[in-house]
């Protein structure tokens, strides 16, 4: 039901655009996906100053040819997501009409073109993800090159030399940052853990010369400091089996899930670094270098080997760690609208602190994050056992990055780091699908469905309005109650975005005809009649069900004629009640008269009247 109603409505709100980069590579450029979208502020060229776009300015070909020559790393644009226009989306929003290549009309419905955009290309996807799965295709990418020249820089660097000399990182929330010459950053990228890096701070870097390289079949864990390994519950048979390569004859130890042996559940697999006397090495943050073993893990020390700082003495396959997802094709898409969540799904700090191990129960650790300042509370986490988890004790997390691997579920993402954080990663995901079958989605649609999805709101406190504390009601009923609370000079209530499904979203739509024509019409009309609930017709299947012409293309402007008649009618009943009022007025003071009043007043009922 979403359709342009205004112009343009106004808001400050915007989400910034970047071009999409997939194992190294643009996949699509920033001027791509800017053309057609409405500018949010000036977009100005970093080494000339000279505004290349102003702000609420559609950007056509010539603009985004000159986006691209001045070579921005992000842009802030219009987006249907952010429009605070009521009931549909505004023009300045949603930007250029593909279809015709100016800017969108009013009464053009949108949410019906971009869910067939969306759905016309799957019906090819569906015959192709048959044959072949999804991680097959395209090879891993192992190294970064600099896709920018200028100088490197490292923020929150955490670099050990290994034996060999290589710098390898150790932290989790290294950025590697690229700058030019007039100080603009030019670039960042995160290096993994593990990765080994190829440049120092302040050197000066060509295009296409190896940043950082890493290994892309497995995860090391690397020790940070030099001592005697000793293993930790590390029985054969039962935590660890070996297994002998046959065309190499190398042995290697894996380790199996311990937690199905008998007596397994007491078990800690570990690998511990102990110094010459045998006890237990610290580590910089001051705690015992002992490493937890994962499921899976490939041990490349032995017991008693002799270590030093920066060796690898685990890996774990990144298959394991990273089977992101195979499932391509429609069943991804249809998993991203549905919003479900993932099976294992990642576990996303909430907010920036130090990681803690708590105690461990049956088959659960308890890990908790005690926040850098002491307003906020520590957040607890509950992972289970035998999954891998990328932090340390000690080591400081900042809010949005993962405890636990995996594919992280819709709705954490938008608790977390909000609706803009959100958007990026849908529209990124739905794209992968489809850029994989070589299709090509402009990225509003995607927006319009997201935007769908995101039109409930959860009371999280009631205030002193008509909201109950848990309920979900639109955001424009959010807004409403909280103008009249303003109103008073009251309360109001607060609350947060919720995400949906497209399925619940649309039987939750505020018209009951529309709701019920799709899915569980008893429920939803049984529902209605018990709630007394109206239906104002405002969307198209609605209109459609009752045989009105509906809202969008002509039929909106026959319904912006019939308004604007309206209006002109209630201007003329409203000076002729005035005017009959003040003949009363001034009728009124002699009383002697017997009798009624004199003038009766004009006014005429007209059908179209009596709902103002």
């Amino acid at each position: 039901d979403c359709i342009i109603r205004m112009e343009d409505c106004g808001t400050e709100k915007s989400i910034t655009a970047q071009a999409a980069v997939n194992d190294g590579e643009v996949v699509a450029s920033l001027d791509e996906r800017l053309l057609g979208r409405v500018a949010a502020e000036d977009i100005v060229n970093p080494s000339t100053g000279e505004v290349l776009v102003r702000k609420n300015e559609l950007i056509d070909e010539y603009m985004a040819d000159k986006i691209d020559v001045a070579d921005l790393a992000t842009v802030r644009m219009r987006s249907p997501l952010t429009c605070e226009s009521e009931e549909g989306v505004c023009a300045a929003c949603y930007g250029r009409d593909l279809a015709r290549g100016t800017l969108v009309n009013q009464g053009e419905a949108v949410g019906i073109i971009a869910a067939q955009s969306i759905g016309e290309p799957g019906t090819q996807l569906t015959m192709r993800t048959f044959h072949i799965g999804g991680i097959a295709q395209g090879g891993q990418q192992s190294f970064l090159e600099a896709s920018q020249a200028g100088t490197v820089g490292f923020k929150n660097a955490n670099l050990l030399k290994n034996a060999k000399g290589e710098m390898v990182v150790m932290g989790r929330s290294m950025q590697i940052v690229i700058t030019d010459a007039n100080g603009q950053e030019r670039a960042v990228h995160k290096p993994m853990y593990g990765s080994k890096v190829h440049v120092k701070e302040g050197q000066t870097v060509e295009r296409g010369i190896k940043l950082y390289e890493w290994d892309p079949y497995t995860l090391p864990i690397i020790t940070e400091k030099g001592g005697t390994v000793k293993y930790v519950d590390l029985i054969s048979g039962i935590a660890v089996r070996e297994e002998t390569d046959e065309a190499t004859g190398m042995t290697q130890k894996i380790i199996v899930d311990w937690r199905t042996a008998p007596k397994g559940n007491d078990l800690k697999p570990e690998i511990m670094i102990l110094d010459k006397d045998g006890e237990v090495v610290m580590n910089a943050a001051g705690h015992p270098m002992a490493y937890a073993m994962s499921v899976d893990a490939i041990l490349s020390v032995e017991d008693g080997d002799e270590i030093k700082a920066g060796d690898v003495i685990a890996r774990i396959p990144r298959e394991g760690a990273k089977t992101k997802d195979i499932t391509g094709g429609l069943p991804r898409v249809a998993e991203l609208f549905e919003a479900r969540r993932p099976k294992d799904h990642a576990i996303i700090a909430e907010i920036d602190g130090y990681v803690q191990y708590g105690r461990d129960y049956k088959n659960k650790r308890r890990i908790a994050i005690v926040p850098a300042d002491d307003t906020q509370e520590t957040i607890e986490y509950m992972v289970p056992k035998g999954k891998h988890i990328p932090v340390a004790e000690g080591d400081f997390i900042r809010k949005g990055e993962y405890i636990m691997d995996g594919n992280p579920a819709p709705h954490d993402i938008l608790a977390v780091m909000g609706v803009e954080a959100l958007a990026n990663y849908m529209v990124d995901e739905v794209q992968d699908v489809y850029r994989l079958q070589g299709v090509k989605i402009n990225d509003k649609h995607i927006e319009v469905i997201v935007r769908q999805m995101l039109q409930k709101w959860e009371i999280s406190d009631s205030g002193e309005t008509t909201l109950l504390k848990g309920e979900h009601v639109d955001k424009a009923e959010f807004d409403l109650a909280n103008e009249k609370a303003k109103a008073k000079g009251v309360r109001e209530a607060t609350g947060e975005p919720i995400l949906l499904g497209i399925t619940k979203a649309s039987l939750q739509s505020r018209s009951f005809i529309s709701a019920a024509s799709f899915q569980e019409t008893t429920r939803v009309l049984t529902e209605a009649s018990v709630q007394g609930k109206r239906d104002k017709l405002i969307g198209l299947k609605e209109n459609v069900i009752v045989g009105r012409l509906i809202p969008a293309g002509t039929g909106g402007a026959t319904m912006l004629v019939r308004k604007i008649a309206q209006d002109r009618d209630n201007v003329v009943i409203e000076a002729r009640r005035k005017e009959a009022e003040e003949a009363a007025r001034l009728a009124a003071p002699t009383e002697d008269i017997v009798g009624g009043d004199v003038f009766s007043s004009g006014l005429v009922d007209t059908p179209e009247s009596r709902d103002e």
